[in-house]
């Protein structure tokens, strides 16, 4: 298939007016929090849908007011509406009963969303799909607290690490310490003092600047600052809860702009 095939491929997978087309499942970026923040194409996709399948974090202020069905999906630490598998297989129901499918998943869907995952399972069951780009929270949350993840001469690059519950006998997948990097931890409360010993044990300094920005975008949003060697403590004394973004790195002692009210 050349390049031209797959442009006029996707063509036909959304209308020349932005909006949603019969049997397609559109995976949508919903962005971080605030609803204003999805992108022009994802919003006139949800406004055109026959159903919206979304996520928790997805804010509920962007499909409360539909017409069309709405189906909670939501997965959150120890509470699974339905599992991975009943999602995958609800989507393929719904578009091969001719619906315009948006599933809205928080953040952006191909970053740690399983968006990826679920994009191979409707296409070997031979589902038209179309991802959409959403602002993901590992570079907007911080942004929303001042934060920025690259400055000059502080950090010229940034990763973004998941530290998702795991086995105990599985580690992390933290790049050696370097001065000029920042690491963004995303779903790290739960596991925040299994990751801190980590980067302790890779060379991170105990004085590196650590900042956590929960609920980013949303009226709750608060920002916590720290150290490295104190990140764990200071965290419980705040009484730190999921969402939160974590930043390590220098930059994460900066200021840049004032916090986002939303």
């Amino acid at each position: 298939m050349t390049m031209n095939d797959l442009r006029h491929r996707a063509s036909l997978l959304i209308a020349p007016d932005g909006s949603a087309v019969p049997g397609v499942v559109y995976l949508v970026g919903a962005g971080p929090g605030a609803p204003d923040l999805i992108t022009l194409r994802g919003w006139r996709l949800l406004q055109s849908c026959d159903v919206v399948v979304y996520d928790s974090l997805a804010d509920a202020r962007l499909h409360a007011e539909l017409t069309c069905e709405r189906i909670n999906v939501g997965k959150r630490s120890g509470s699974h509406t339905l599992s991975q598998e009943e999602i995958n297989a609800l989507l393929v129901r719904l578009s091969k009963a001719g619906k315009r499918v948006v599933r809205l998943k928080g953040g952006d869907p191909f970053v740690l969303g399983r968006g990826s995952e679920e994009a191979a399972w409707l296409a070997e069951h031979g589902v038209s799909c179309l991802a959409i780009p959403g602002v993901s929270s590992s570079v907007a949350g911080p942004l929303l607290a001042g934060i920025p993840v690259t400055h000059r001469g502080l950090a010229d690059a940034f990763c973004v690490v998941s530290a998702h519950p795991r086995g105990e006998d599985r580690s992390f997948t933290f790049p050696a310490y370097q001065p000029q990097l920042t690491v963004v931890v995303l779903m790290g409360v739960h596991a925040l003092p299994r990751w801190q010993a980590s980067l302790s044990a890779l060379g991170y300094p105990a004085n590196l600047p650590v900042a956590f920005v929960t609920w980013a975008g949303r009226p709750q949003q608060r920002t916590l600052r720290t150290t490295l060697a104190n990140c764990a403590q200071a965290a419980e004394e705040f009484g730190l809860t999921a969402p939160t973004v974590a930043v390590v790195g220098r930059v994460a002692a900066l200021n840049a702009v004032p916090a986002y009210n939303p």
